[in-house]
């Protein structure tokens, strides 16, 4: 599981810890088997507590809590996202930059293929 993925895993169940299976797979666009390996390793590695509680519907369901090594894994995935996004940004900027000196100094008739 690659680091964008463990990042949006913590993201959402911090923001919601009692999102099921099927609702982080909707999120992440994965199959629920890759979810559920997914949990399966952050768990192991301790980041996710998983407690049981009954649902509206009297059906048992689970409550997916970072632990406060999970939400400083999630800190430091989130700063690690930062610098690759921003460097993105800036590498698009740049070619943007670029793409825009080669229109302005193009002509019409230069750009028509014979």
């Amino acid at each position: 599981m690659n680091s964008e993925i463990r990042h949006k895993i913590l993201k959402l169940l911090y923001n919601n810890p009692s999102l099921t299976q099927r609702e982080l797979s909707e999120e992440l666009g994965l199959s629920l088997g890759q979810v559920n390996y997914c949990l399966k390793a952050v768990i192991d590695k301790g980041w996710i507590k998983v407690k049981n509680f009954k649902n509206s519907q009297n059906k048992l369901a689970y409550s997916y809590l970072l632990t406060p090594s999970g939400i400083e894994e999630k800190i430091r995935l989130t700063f690690e996202y930062y610098k690759i996004k921003k460097k993105e940004y800036e590498e698009i900027k740049s070619e943007i930059e670029e793409l825009k000196i080669q229109m302005e100094n193009s002509t019409f008739e230069s750009l028509v293929v014979d």
